[in-house]
């Protein structure tokens, strides 16, 4: 079952969007179907519309808060760090959060990563919002490392976060715990990253 934060208010609504975050993360957009949801959150089908009008709807929600909590989960890791850390030093310890979330901590943002780019127009545009304010912070710190010299000024930081961004939400389509540990995942992309981004 997904693992999110519990509203005490509303335990069924909370049961099926962690239900269908578990089914995205696993499905996909395409094969997730409401009774598959519903049969997870161990619910009748018609318990589904109750709370939220469509499969779209149920899907949108569940990619917005899957993009919370990455959110969330990057900005207090980054809030952590001593003041005056160098911004190479800030993307590295967002790149550790950002994947230990979408691969550890939470199908929410699993089922972001795994369904962004299958998602119809209506509902990418829904969730554009929150999308936005998480590369808001990736856009800070690239462009406090190029002011603070310890990133490069010969790159282009929008191509620079992109990639970054785009490197790890494909991870979950490849990674795998039983063939690496998810240390060396992050130590291997914060090398990259680093060997990319630093100053010389």
């Amino acid at each position: 079952m997904a693992r999110s934060a519990k509203n005490p208010g509303n335990a069924s609504r909370d049961r099926i969007l962690a239900a269908a975050a578990s089914v995205l993360s696993e499905k996909g957009y395409s094969a997730t179907r409401l009774t598959d949801i519903a049969d997870v959150a161990e619910l009748r089908a018609p318990a589904v519309y109750y709370y939220f009008a469509s499969r779209e709807a149920l899907v949108a929600e569940v990619m917005i808060v899957g993009q919370q909590w990455v959110r969330k989960h990057v900005t207090e890791a980054l809030d952590r760090l001593s003041p005056g850390t160098p911004a190479l030093d800030r993307v590295c310890a967002a790149i550790d959060a950002h994947l230990r979330v979408e691969l550890e901590l939470s199908d929410f943002a699993t089922a972001v990563t795994r369904n962004a780019g299958q998602l119809p127009l209506d509902v990418r545009t829904r969730v554009g919002h929150e999308s936005a304010h998480y590369h808001a912070i990736w856009r800070t710190l690239i462009a406090d490392g190029q002011a603070d010299g310890s990133i490069r000024t010969d790159i282009d930081p929008r191509s620079a976060r992109m990639l970054i961004i785009g490197a790890l939400n494909w991870a979950p389509e490849w990674w795998s715990p039983a063939r690496q540990s998810i240390t060396v995942l992050i130590s291997t992309a914060q090398s990259f990253v680093r060997a990319g981004l630093a100053a010389h």
